[in-house]
C-alpha cells in the first residue's frame, strides 16, 4: 500500500512565493496602490481633465467639491491652485515625475551600489577595504545637505535631481549586498563552479548574483521611497523639479503660503506623497517576508 505523498512537497519556490504574497495582506495593499498609481502615470494624458499647465486666474482657488462653497465645481473635482490651475490634472501628472525620479535614482544607485557591495563580498581582501572605505566616507556626508549644494551649484532640472539622488543613496544597497555575497560565497554551488574552472564573470553572472536578487528587490523599494522623498524635500527647499512643472513636492511648497486659509492644497499632495510611500515600503517589506526562506512552507 503506497503513502500519500503530499502535494505541497512537489510545489515549487517560486509558487510558494507567489501563494504566499496573494495571503500577505502588506504586498497586496502595497501593489494595489503603487500599480494604481503607475496606471494613473502612464495614461495620465488621457485621465486628466484639463491641461496641468493652463492657469485661468478667474477660477484660482476653486474648493474642492467636498466643500460647501458657491465656488464648487464638478469641472474641477480637486479644486484650482492660486493660479487657476486644474489640481486633479497637476497631481495625475505629478504621479509621473515622482516615479520617474524614484525609479531612476534606485536604478542608478542600485548599480552603483550592487557592484561595489557584490565585488567587496566575493574579492574580500584589499578590496573590501577600499570599498568599506569608500562606503563609511559616503556614509560621512548628509545626503540632504550634500544634494542642496550639488543641485544649488549645477542648477535645477529634472536631470540634475535624478542624477545627483541616484549618486547619493547607493550605499545601503552596497551594504547589503556585500553582506548577501559574503553569505553566497561559502556555500557549496560557488566552491563547485570554481573548482570546475568557471570564470569570475561567470560566477559573479550566474551563480551569486540570482541567489541574492531577493535582497536587491527589497532595498530597491525602499531607496525608491527614499528618493521619492528627496526629491519632495528639494522641491519644497525650491531646489527639485522647477514650475511649472507639476511636482508633489513642488505643489506642497507652492501652497504654504495658504496652509491656513485652504489648507487642502497642502493635504491633498500631501496624502498622495503619504500613500505612495507607504505602499512603496509595504511591498517591500512583504516581498522581503515572502521570499524570506524561513518562511516558505
Amino acid at each position: 500500500m503506497t503513502t500519500p505523498v503530499s502535494t505541497s512537497a512537489h510545489t515549487s519556490p517560486s509558487k510558494q512565493v507567489l501563494r504566499q504574497a496573494l495571503n500577505h495582506r502588506g504586498v497586496l495593499f502595497g501593489a494595489f496602490v503603487v500599480f494604481a498609481i503607475i496606471f494613473i502615470a502612464i495614461f495620465a494624458p488621457m485621465l486628466a481633465p484639463h491641461d496641468p499647465y493652463e492657469q485661468i486666474l478667474s477660477r484660482k482657488l476653486i474648493p474642492p467639491v467636498w466643500f460647501d462653497s458657491p465656488k464648487t465645481t464638478w469641472d474641477h473635482i480637486l479644486g484650482t491652485d492660486h493660479l487657476g490651475r486644474d489640481y486633479l490634472s497637476r497631481l495625475i501628472y505629478g504621479a509621473r515625475i515622482s516615479l520617474m525620479i524614484g525609479f531612476s535614482a534606485m536604478l542608478i544607485s542600485g548599480v552603483i551600489g550592487t557592484t561595489l557591495g557584490v565585488c567587496a563580498g566575493y574579492f574580500g581582501g584589499r578590496v573590501d577595504n577600499v570599498i568599506n572605505f569608500v562606503i563609511t566616507t559616503r556614509l560621512s556626508m548628509p545626503v540632504v545637505l550634500v544634494a542642496l549644494a550639488v543641485v544649488s551649484l549645477m542648477g535645477s532640472s529634472l536631470t540634475v535631481v535624478i542624477w545627483v539622488l541616484g549618486l547619493l543613496i547607493w550605499d545601503r544597497f552596497a551594504v547589503v549586498m556585500r553582506s548577501a555575497t559574503q553569505q553566497v560565497r561559502g556555500l557549496d554551488f560557488v566552491a563547485s563552479a570554481e573548482a570546475l574552472g568557471s570564470t569570475t564573470r561567470r560566477i559573479l553572472f550566474v551563480e551569486v548574483l540570482p541567489n541574492i536578487l531577493n535582497h536587491f528587490i527589497v532595498i530597491a523599494t525602499l531607496e525608491m521611497a527614499h528618493a521619492i522623498l528627496l526629491e519632495a524635500a528639494l522641491s519644497f527647499l525650491g531646489l527639485g523639479v522647477q514650475p511649472p512643472d507639476p511636482s508633489w513636492g513642488l505643489m506642497i511648497s507652492e501652497a504654504k503660503g495658504l496652509m491656513f486659509f485652504d489648507g487642502w492644497l497642502i493635504a491633498i499632495p500631501g496624502t498622495a506623497l503619504f500613500l505612495l510611500i507607504l505602499a512603496i515600503n509595504l511591498l517591500g517589506d512583504g516581498i522581503r517576508d515572502v521570499t524570506a526562506p524561513e518562511n516558505r512552507n
